[in-house]
């Protein structure tokens, strides 16, 4: 039997579904029927489990997986022998502490000697120790947020991303503990076979990745102001240049970055670009 990579992904949650769009843009086919545990990547030597997110730590460092997409916030909360190979960049989000809305918030002290109900209790616990506050911790599974309502806490402790939930239950944000996002996490000694499989699969999600992150731009330019648009949009190496057929003018191709999308156009404008088109980038590898 062939050697088979396995990776382990939420069943449901957050991360379920930008897991699964990421494996798809990265190549692999599969058929992800409802309710199922397992399924075989049709083109690809990859087995997916689906399982309960805060098994999966557990599960990968026993070696039932290989690798997974989880949380980074997870891998700190239940402190496994497995290591963060590289983050996703989706399902963004922080753990914070929160209280009433109603209520005047002083500071961290503010806490000593109440009760907070988490999900986290490990991170909880490492970040109030280091604070030098004392409170109690009650751990929950589930629906932190209405526990302040019902007088079983005086506070929370869980994930945040918008503050909408928050919001709806008559708390704010006034501590942050950690920032967290999606990530792929593998156990410390993956076998060298399995390696081979993972770093191939890697080279695939950096592509996505990168591809992501950028744009292809193509326009018109005066040939008098190719020195300084070359400045502007230098590429991965260097841009394209064409000769177009109006004399005295060429096409440059190049690529440019997300996050500085606007400031470079409104500069490509100002040296005299024209016929501005952007395109997205389905895979990028550099």
């Amino acid at each position: 039997m062939s050697e088979k990579l396995k990776i382990a992904i939420q069943k449901s949650g957050r991360l379920h579904e930008s897991s699964l769009r990421l494996l798809k843009e990265c190549g692999i086919s599969f058929d992800n029927g409802n309710d199922h545990l397992k399924i075989q990547a049709n083109n690809f030597p990859l087995e997916i489990l689906f399982l309960r997110n805060s098994d999966i730590p557990q599960y990968v460092e026993d070696g039932v997986a290989d690798i997974a997409i989880i949380g980074q916030n997870l891998i700190i909360e239940k402190d496994k022998k497995i290591e963060e190979i590289m983050k996703l960049g989706f399902s963004k989000c922080r753990l914070s502490l929160a209280v009433p809305k109603n209520m005047k918030y002083p500071g961290l002290t503010w806490f000593n000697g109440r009760k907070i109900a988490t999900s986290y209790p490990n991170t909880l616990k490492k970040f109030l120790d280091k604070n030098n506050i004392r409170l109690e911790i009650h751990e929950i599974s589930g629906s932190v947020e209405i526990a302040p309502n019902i007088g079983l806490a005086d506070g929370i402790c869980d994930l945040v991303s918008s503050g909408s939930t928050l919001f709806k239950n008559g708390l704010i944000e006034v501590e942050i503990i950690l920032e967290s996002e999606a990530c792929l996490a593998a156990k410390t000694d993956v076998e060298t076979k399995k390696k081979i499989l993972l770093d191939k699969l890697i080279f695939r999600i950096k592509a996505v990745l990168t591809s992501r992150n950028n744009k292809y731009v193509l326009l018109n330019a005066p040939d008098k102001k190719l020195d300084a648009i070359k400045r502007i949009i230098p590429g991965i190496k260097s841009p394209t240049i064409m000769p177009l057929a109006e004399k005295g003018w060429s096409s440059v191709h190049s690529v440019i970055n997300e996050n500085d999308f606007w400031e470079i156009i409104d500069q490509l404008k100002e040296n005299g670009a024209q016929g501005i088109l952007i395109i997205p980038i389905e895979k990028m590898i550099v």
